[in-house]
Formats: structure tokens, C-alpha cells, sequence
């Protein structure tokens, strides 16, 4: 069963605790793939958050709808500016469904991991193909799995420490499950944090996709669309929804 670890002060504190996402340049070039790939349509965000990606994408033209577990970040989301503009569905985004389908289906940061089954993980995909029109792309920003990292015999990686954040990564690799430890100094406080995610390798992504009948059009190391390679420690991939009608289509009846 789908669970959030975003609570109220969690949202609040979004921008303060990961900043490195809300950096300009990053979201500019985020949104400048984004764009693209809606081609002036509709698009859908899974795990729309406080709408870091969400907003300025619509301030580009192009209507976005959520699908958001937390009330908590739909709640911040409010209180941005355009936040109100932006249309959101509560739910798990794995098989929580709206009204109607988007030119892009996107999810980013990490976020498919946030379900920590296969299952779960398929039924997004197959949830995103039912929202796509024909021809639609879903896109996926994700982390390739640390295991290289791992000494032998250790399942513990330091992937941020600064003086204001610590962040563990502890490996349970026989279930493919990370649990992502932090720890900050907020405003003189400690706070922690503590959630687990299902890692993915990218061929599985795209079994996945394969299962919800959607084909893989690209694969990059980042927004800049540098090429996606043995040394890369994260990619952006992306699958089309073909024109035929597919197993999501059938299933739907539609």
C-alpha cells in the first residue's frame, strides 16, 4: 500500500532541505525538455509535490494536472505563486486515475521509487499508458543504483554530507529496497528522516514500459540530453505510446 513520508513540515521546508533542485538553471532546463515533449499540449505530473516542476511549466503554455499523495505538499503547493492554477488529484499515482489524457506523462526525481514493489512500479507505467494519448511520451527521471560503491561485505553509502545534511543510504539488496536516511540542522534543530524506495535498473524501466505497451525513444544523463553511459549515475528516459491501440487501450476499452 502506497505510504508518504512528506508531512506538513517536510513541505514546508521543500526549497530549504533540497535545495540543489529548486537551482534556476535546472529547473530552466527541465522545463525546456518538458515543453518540448508536450509539444503545446496537456501534461500530467505524477508526485506533483509543492510544484517545483509543475508551475513554471505551466507559465511556459502548457497545462499541467497532479496527481499528488501527500495533502501536505498539495497544501504548499497552494501557497506558491501560480500554485492555484495548477489542477491536482489526490491519490496514489500507481493507480489513482483522472479524466482525460496529456500529450507528456512525467515523473521526476526519483519519485518511481517511492513505490517499493514491482507491482507497484508496473502499475504506474501501465496508469501512465492509459493517460497518454496516442503518440504521447511518458518520461522518467531517475537514479542508477549505487551497488558498485558497496565494499564487500558493507551495505551503508554516505551520498550527501554537508554541515547542514547527512544523507545514508542503507542497500537491502536481496529485496532491491534502499532506506534513505537524513539528517539536518533546520533553523538550529535537528530533524530526520528515514524512508524506503525499490530501486530500478533502466532495463527493467524499460520491461516495464515493454509490459504497458509503450516503446523507449531516448535515454540521457541529464537535461543538457548528454549520452547515457556505463559511468552515468542517473538518467532521463523516455517511452512513446504508439499511434496502434496497445494492451493499456484494450484493457480500458477504449
Amino acid at each position: 500500500m502506497a505510504e508518504t513520508h512528506f508531512d506538513e513540515w517536510i513541505a514546508r521546508h521543500f526549497r530549504v532541505l533540497w535545495p540543489e533542485l529548486h537551482e534556476p538553471a535546472l529547473v530552466e532546463r527541465t522545463v525546456d525538455v518538458l515543453a518540448e515533449l508536450a509539444g503545446g499540449g496537456a501534461a500530467l505530473e505524477l508526485g506533483i509535490g509543492t510544484g517545483r516542476i509543475a508551475r513554471p511549466l505551466h507559465r511556459r503554455g502548457i497545462r499541467v494536472h497532479g496527481i499528488e499523495l501527500s495533502a501536505a505538499m498539495v497544501s504548499q503547493l497552494r501557497r506558491e505563486p501560480d500554485g492555484s492554477d495548477i489542477d491536482v488529484t489526490l491519490g496514489d499515482f500507481a493507480t489513482t486515475t483522472v479524466d482525460e489524457t496529456f500529450d507528456l506523462v512525467y515523473l521526476l526525481r526519483n519519485t518511481i521509487t517511492n513505490l517499493t514493489t514491482q507491482d507497484e512500479q508496473v502499475a504506474c507505467f501501465e496508469n501512465a499508458a492509459t493517460h497518454l494519448r496516442p503518440g504521447g511520451t511518458f518520461l522518467i527521471e531517475n537514479y542508477v543504483p549505487e551497488l558498485r560503491r558497496l565494499p564487500p561485505g558493507e551495505d551503508r553509502l554516505v551520498f550527501t554530507a554537508t554541515p547542514d545534511h547527512i544523507g545514508v543510504d542503507e542497500y537491502d539488496v536481496a529485496n532491491q529496497i534502499g532506506v534513505s536516511r537524513h539528517w539536518w540542522i533546520v533553523d538550529g534543530e535537528l530533524r530526520t528522516l528515514s524512508s524506503p524506495h525499490r530501486y530500478a535498473w533502466p532495463s527493467e524501466l524499460d520491461l516495464m514500459a515493454r509490459i504497458a505497451g509503450l516503446r523507449p525513444t531516448g535515454r540521457w544523463s541529464d537535461w543538457d540530453r548528454a549520452p547515457f553511459t556505463t559511468e552515468s549515475r542517473s538518467h532521463i528516459s523516455t517511452w512513446q505510446k504508439d499511434a496502434s491501440p496497445t494492451r493499456s487501450d484494450l484493457l480500458s476499452g477504449s
